[in-house]
């Protein structure tokens, strides 16, 4: 083929003087294309002899800032990756077949989507032995176009029907624009009334459009999911003017399994009256239903139902199910793999990246197909979310469900698949092999039940209690037997059912209930790994093995313990697998920062981000490009919100302080005419306040709901149905409650968000730093009390027209040095630090009167 038709006259011209510079042998060159397919530009990278000369594929990049393609300024189009796109070498004998060598280099190439030509000495020839991928040009996004959505009368604003100009939104989506267009990393903090969700799905689907990527959008929350789903997609996708597909994915067990169903069906005449009526329910709903997803469902099934026909990774049959044609799962996969906007919750992509870390890879599908871009909202649970994740763990409860699907009796009859499994086997299993499963599995309660007690005793002062080789002879004494003989029947027990299962006719091994079969097994595994890292807990310094006690407090119900292993440091992992191999992850949140100062003063951008990014793993990142920047909420703090703390306020470890907290939560939502959330860090401090205000508040006519008298979700709706209610509540309330207007008007923080210094995880990691030469409180302890104060303070104002009084009664904010550091992290309001009487008449005046004469700090 003449070279003509494969170089341009440059390109020959300077491959050819580059040829006689060394002297006729062979030279090893690097080649670009320009839009029109020609090779624009070489560049040498190895010179041989007349026979050969080093392939050196490894040298794939470019210089710094030039555009191999020649298409033009690298701020207006670049290619997708910087490597060549051909790899070219010369033959001196003028004869162009590739050698054996010749074709394992183009091979290798092709890899890389690279070509591979031979030209001769005078360049007049080319054999193309490998054609190469053409290269896909990315294209950049328009800051000022984008942008324009925003402002007042644009594609979005337009559609916004109380839409107000911010510029701290605008400020974020420009961070975020310059994260997709330098494939950079960004972590960005947007307080409350920012927008920070269009602020991102402008760029992200504005990206996804222009170069048919796939951007990943993870969430904390489903309610995020919905909200971003049901509502902002659509409203950027018409505002954009362009289609593009979306879908929602959530985690396997919110979605129904068919296979599952039919199995429960099949025992409904040994369920309960209520269960089999839901499971009735649920059915008859299925045949209706698009989506098979449990939000869709009407009512809400008991748990130990909904997760008998629930979808569950373990025990898919796959393309062997029989159900596959009609199967939700798969269509929500079908409907995934064509979608540019995935949004799912941080589980489900800590999932993902987990296996494509171990050997997956980042190309194909795994739980969630491939992606290199990611929004991640919520981030400041990224730790927890990860940390829960990477857990394992198991209690006498989650193991007796797990016997119970292998073995169990109602009204003096035995079912379960073991029944099934004995049916399908050949002669000679039946009854004998029921009669000694029958038996392991009730050596397996009776161990489990006993190895439970002891393990209570351990959690008996803290409620909880962790494995350390300071507490040596306790495990030993207490925990180790009895892990042991656990550890010991669940193998008997295991061991027995694969015996039977390698007896099966090949015809039978795809039976539905032997998948269900065999994922139990799995699980049964699971427990049994578990108790040989707690019986090996010395040997495993970056786990944390501890013990937890639940239960117990309602009448007739006993207490139980979980067994958890829990990773001591989720950094590496996030760095590796989030963080590392991707092109764009944008961190987005309320609170990711600590100890917020001004500008002109902070060391550098980075700098309040420090914790964050230390626990989320992006400081463990050196070679990327990091964007960090703070978004203040545009609401009007120091007029519309009052920061009231008690000067007289007893310290925590005082005896005084509950007494204090009880009268004062009373006093305030009393004064304040209830529409009152309280945060407590504690259960027992929550039901003593309580006891103590609900008969003085429900007396003047105040409703009050107590954590833990129904679920989250129904006591939320109570709160927000009745104006002037109050909601006592402890740890996940300090966030995701969204509560505008007058049905909220005083947050009261109880007391600072201190982790307790007994918690097993803490503890450890604790520990850890100090071994490191850290400063546990300084480092670890006092910016994660910061964060989730600045959640908790932001209950308050959730749109601009809400005004309300946030108070704290922890007198350490004021008496204590570090207490500067939670008022600097907050947004500037109005102040009154006084005696508590000052407060109450404050609090009055500043709810039921327009004079205010507090002052901002």
């Amino acid at each position: 083929m003449q070279a003509g038709k494969r170089f341009s006259e440059a390109a020959i011209e300077t491959l050819r003087a580059e040829i006689q510079s060394a002297g006729g042998n062979e030279i090893f060159v690097l080649g670009f294309l320009d839009d029109s397919g020609l090779v624009c530009r070489v560049r040498v990278a190895a010179r041989g002899n007349a026979a050969s000369v080093p392939a050196l594929i490894g040298l794939l990049e470019t210089p710094e800032g030039e555009d191999p393609g020649g298409a033009g300024p690298l701020d207006e189009v670049s290619v997708e990756s910087r490597v060549p796109d051909v790899f070219i070498h010369n033959h001196p004998s003028g004869f162009l077949t590739p050698s054996d060598n010749d074709l394992v280099l183009s091979s290798r190439a092709a890899e890389s989507g690279a070509g591979s030509f031979i030209v001769d000495n005078e360049v007049s020839q080319v054999y193309v032995v490998a054609e190469p991928a053409r290269r896909r040009r990315v294209k950049k996004l328009d800051r000022d176009k984008i942008c324009a959505a925003l402002e007042p009368g644009g594609a979005v604003a337009g559609r916004l029907p109380s839409f107000e100009l911010r510029s701290s939104q605008l400020e974020l989506m420009e961070l975020i624009i310059r994260a997709f267009n330098e494939d950079a990393l960004a972590a960005a903090e947007a307080g409350t009334g920012v927008g920070k969700s269009f602020a991102y799905l402008l760029p992200a689907m504005r990206y996804a459009l222009d170069n048919g990527e796939r951007i990943l959008i993870s969430t904390a929350t489903i309610t995020l999911q919905q909200q971003l789903f049901d509502k902002d997609i659509p409203l950027v996708a018409a505002a954009l003017g362009g289609k593009i597909k979306a879908a929602l994915v959530k985690g396997r067990g919110n979605y129904l399994c068919w296979r599952r169903l039919d199995d429960a069906l099949r025992e409904a005449q040994f369920l309960d009256e209520d269960e089999n009526e839901a499971l009735g329910r649920i059915a008859q709903w299925a045949e209706s239903v698009k989506s098979g997803s449990r939000s869709d469902l009407s009512f809400m099934p008991p748990e130990t139902v909904w997760s008998r026909v629930c979808s569950e990774a373990d025990l898919c049959m796959g393309m062997g199910c029989p159900n596959r044609e009609r199967c939700f799962v798969m269509t929500l996969r079908r409907e995934c793999a064509d979608a540019r906007i995935l949004v799912v919750n941080h589980h489900l992509l800590f999932a993902d990246l987990a296996a494509r870390r171990e050997g997956a890879g980042y190309e194909a599908t795994v739980v969630l197909p491939p992606y290199r871009r990611l929004i991640i909202d919520e981030a400041h649970t990224m730790e927890s979310a990860a940390t829960s994740f990477f857990s394992r763990e198991w209690s006498r409860l989650s193991l007796y469900r797990q016997l119970g699907r292998l073995l169990r009796k109602r009204r003096a009859r035995r079912f379960g698949l073991l029944l099934r499994l004995a049916d399908l086997t050949q002669e000679g299993r039946g009854e004998a092999f029921i009669d000694k499963a029958q038996d392991a599995v009730e050596r397996i309660r009776a161990v489990a039940d006993e190895l439970d007690e002891r393990a209570l005793e351990l959690c008996q002062s803290e409620g909880c209690f962790r494995l350390s080789p300071q507490r040596a002879e306790a495990v030993k004494a207490l925990l180790i037997p009895g892990l042991e003989d656990l550890r010991r029947e669940l193998l008997v027990l295991i061991n027995l059912v694969r015996e039977a299962l390698e007896d099966l006719k090949d015809d039978d091994a795809d039976d539905p209930a032997v998948w269900e079969l065999k994922g139990v097994l799995r699980r049964l595994d699971t427990i049994s790994e578990v108790c040989a890292s707690f019986m090996g807990y010395r040997e495993h310094p970056g786990e944390v093995m501890w013990l937890e006690r639940f239960g117990g407090g309602a009448p007739g119900s006993s207490p139980w313990a979980r067994f958890t292993v829990t990773p001591l440091d989720t950094a590496p992992a996030l760095a590796d697998a989030l963080f590392r191999p991707n092109k764009t992850v944008v961190c987005v949140s309320a609170t990711l920062t600590v100890n917020s100062v001004p500008k002109e003063y902070a060391p550098s951008e980075r700098a309040p981000f420090a914790y964050w990014m230390g626990r989320s793993g992006l400081a463990l990142v050196e070679d990327r490009p990091v964007l960090c920047g703070q978004f203040p909420s545009p609401f009007p703090y120091k007029t519309a919100t009052l920061l009231a703390v008690p000067g007289d306020a007893p310290l925590p470890e005082e005896s005084a302080f509950r007494p204090f907290v009880d009268q004062a939560v009373t006093r305030l939502a009393e004064t304040a005419g209830g529409s009152a959330l309280i945060l407590f860090t504690s259960y027992e401090a929550l039901k003593s306040a309580y006891a103590a205000a609900r008969p003085v508040l429900e007396q003047s006519g105040i409703r009050c709901f107590k954590q833990g008298d129904d679920d989250r979700s129904r006591l939320l709706a109570s709160f927000l149905a009745d104006e002037t209610s109050v909601l006592f509540a402890t740890d996940s309330f300090w966030e995701g409650v969204d509560a505008p207007g007058d049905t909220l008007r005083l947050v009261i923080l109880c007391r600072l968000p201190f982790r307790s210094p007994n918690d097993p995880v803490f503890e450890a990691r604790s520990e850890a730093l100090d071994k490191q030469g850290g400063n546990p409180f300084m480092d670890l302890s006092l910016p994660e009390a910061v964060m989730k104060f600045k959640q908790g303070f932001g209950r308050l104002m959730r749109r601009s027209s809400d005004r309300g009084v946030v108070a704290v009664l922890d007198g350490r904010l004021l008496r204590k040095r570090y207490g500067e550091v939670f008022l600097r992290s907050i947004p500037p309001s109005r102040t009154c630090f006084a005696e508590f009487d000052t407060i109450l008449r404050e609090t009055e005046r500043f709810l039921f009167s327009m004079s205010h004469p507090v002052e901002p700090f």
